[in-house]
């Protein structure tokens, strides 16, 4: 075990932790505007008639950028899962 394999084992446990910590946050937010949208939708079903056609609303860009900033997140958790596992490889 040498400083090498420390190193990427370190930045990897730090990169997950900071995906899962950043990432939290906006999925959640995701997924609550996800199932606002949905009942949405169902009103306007129930209704029977379109209330919204003029373009995407304010509330589906802003779930699009949470789905973005989670992604993002994930993607640093990925990669610090990669390091670690780098991390046992090297020798």
């Amino acid at each position: 075990m040498g400083p090498i394999n420390l190193a990427c084992w370190g930045l990897g446990v730090v990169l997950i932790a900071l995906g899962y910590v950043r990432g939290r946050g906006p999925w959640a937010r995701y997924q609550e505007m996800k199932a606002q949208e949905a009942n949405i939708a169902r009103y306007e079903g129930w209704r029977g008639s379109r209330l919204r056609d003029d373009g995407p609303s304010a509330a589906s860009l802003m779930a699009d950028r949470m789905r973005r900033k989670a992604q993002i997140a994930g993607l640093a958790a990925v990669a610090g899962f990669v390091l670690v596992f780098v991390g046992f490889a090297l020798r």
